[in-house]
């Protein structure tokens, strides 16, 4: 069975709460999802603001491949015709050769949202379609409520998808606008309008995530007959969101061995999700199934164990055939199993019986430090610097012989911070003085101009995260704090990490690192080249 994609990303999506796309960002979104492979992309609702006009507009410049751009709008109002009904003319306007129509299936809504009678909301269905049709579109029929209207009054609900069907519509979607439905119920409802004879046309689902149902919903949906899913990417939407098609995709294609995306092209899907939270200005959800960061993340000492022998022991689908990978994570919790898978990524062979000793200290050495604080889960260079000290790999680059930040604030002005550094690099020591925006900041820019001439390639590392977090509230202003700093030099990203009860120190411990890191790196590449 062949599934077709909708996706409602620029319309439904980006009546999420968090997200303000512009023109830009939607044609970059259409063309990545062109790419990837969706079949219909919603681009939003000509009537309702100018930036989806200009949508219109300009997509048409595109050069898509995969996909068709859908134009989106209501029923005509009560009070109007077809003929003299302005979203219908800037819908058509568009020019898209296909729209979707929304349309109230609730018998509540008509009521108390519409405020006209069950009869008359028919024929505003049926109108709208069938001018449509004239104008040669195809039409997708919204069943706004279907769900809610249906356990209700279902004798309505169906009447309303019956006019759509006998006006011309080419597809009708059965909506669960409030995401208030149960899988079981979906399956039922369904069902139950699959088997009615007087539907000609396919069928298809669109769910809301508020009772966290909307990737369960639509499966249900699927299992009992419809054809055409609608979503969008990483679920935005409206409340808590809609269907996540990053979910919905691989389960269908990987789980239930339905046709719709190409397996090569789902090999891409990571970065898809990845790329339109960057355009959307989210941080990424590290914890989403199949795309995120730690889908594939191990941990337990029994669990790394388990899947460096076969990785189908704790792992439900290879992570490559979505983009993502495998990652092993050290902690507290790890064994050797750990180390050594880690060690693997880093390019250290640790063999389990000739390093043994190496192993139990370097896992000693991880719990105690976790113990006092540390976290390694997001400081990779940290942790790669500790099993290399251990293993006797690590040069010391520099000594630090001491430093004094001042935080000085006059009246109103903004507070200078001045941190003043003394480093021996060899038998070389150089002492100098650097401002800052804050005493970490200060005590960076010193301690990298004191090491400027010594080692250059750290005028390409800058900072591009920090983050504190306070470990107990217990001592209040004492408490131990722990500095995770995220460090790039435009090629890698790496991690380290600090813990003190002073901030100034634990921030010092995670610089450090963090400049270590990177000459590391460069002593790695210039070994390399030697080669």
């Amino acid at each position: 069975m062949f599934i077709e994609f909708y996706d409602t990303t620029l319309r439904d999506g980006a009546q999420s709460e968090d997200i303000s796309f512009t023109l830009n960002d939607k044609l970059k979104i259409t063309e990545l999802l062109d790419d990837f492979g969706i079949h219909f992309i919603e681009g939003g609702w000509p009537g309702s603001n100018p930036k989806d006009l200009y949508y219109f507009k300009e997509v048409k410049k595109l050069t898509l491949k995969n996909s068709k751009v859908v134009a989106f709008s209501s029923t005509i109002r009560k009070t109007s015709h077809p003929e003299n009904d302005e979203s219908l003319r800037l819908l058509l306007e568009a020019d898209t050769e296909y729209v979707t129509i929304v349309g109230k299936s609730w018998d509540l809504h008509v009521k108390d949202a519409l405020r006209t009678s069950l009869d008359q909301n028919l024929r505003l269905v049926e109108k709208t379609i069938k001018y449509l049709k004239k104008h040669d579109r195809k039409v997708f029929f919204d069943a706004e409520h279907f769900f809610d209207g249906f356990k209700r009054n279902p004798d309505y609900a169906l009447k309303v998808i019956l006019v759509a069907n006998d006006a011309g519509a080419d597809c009708l979607v059965l909506c669960d606008t409030n995401g208030g439905s149960m899988p079981y119920e979906v399956y039922e409802i369904v069902k139950n309008v699959k088997k009615d004879k007087r539907i000609k046309v396919k069928l298809g689902i669109h769910t809301h995530n508020d009772t966290e149902m909307a990737v369960a919903n639509t499966i249900m949906a699927v299992k009992a007959g419809c054809v055409h899913v609608q979503g969008t990417i990483n679920g935005y939407g409206e409340r808590c969101g809609n269907a996540n098609l990053c979910s919905l995709i691989p389960n269908i294609i990987l789980k239930m061995g339905l046709e719709g995306i190409e397996k090569e092209k789902l090999k891409t899907l990571r970065r898809l999700s990845l790329t339109v939270d960057e355009i959307a200005n989210l941080i990424p959800d590290k914890r989403k199934p199949y795309v995120g960061e730690s889908a594939f993340a191990h941990k337990g000492g029994i669990h790394v164990s388990a899947v460096r022998r076969n990785p189908e022991t704790y792992e439900h689908i290879s992570p490559e055939l979505v983009g993502n990978t495998q990652r092993v994570l050290v902690s507290d919790l790890s064994g050797e199993s750990n180390i050594i898978q880690k060690a693997k990524e880093f390019n250290i062979h640790l063999d389990p019986e000739k390093d043994k000793k190496h192993l139990k200290d370097i896992v000693k050495k991880i719990k105690e430090m976790e113990l006092f604080g540390y976290q390694f889960e997001g400081a990779d260079g940290t942790l790669e610097l500790l099993i290399k000290k251990i293993l006797g790999f690590h040069k010391k680059y520099f000594d630090l012989i001491g430093f004094r930040v001042i935080v000085e604030k006059k009246g109103k002005m903004s507070p200078i911070s001045e941190a003043t550094i003394m480093v021996k690099v060899e038998n070389h020591v150089e002492h100098t003085a650097a401002l800052g925006c804050g005493p970490v900041n200060a005590l960076d820019n010193a301690l990298r101009k004191a090491l400027d001439k010594f080692y250059p390639s750290l005028r390409d590392v800058e900072l591009v995260d920090y983050k504190v977090r306070v470990l107990t509230t217990e001592e209040g202003t004492k408490a131990p704090t722990r500095v995770l700093i995220e460090s790039s030099d435009g090629k890698k990203v790496w991690g380290t990490v600090g813990v003190s009860e002073n901030i100034i120190e634990a921030s010092w411990e995670a610089l450090v690192d963090s400049i270590d890191y990177k000459l590391l790196l460069e002593e790695e590449k210039e070994r390399g080249e030697a080669c």
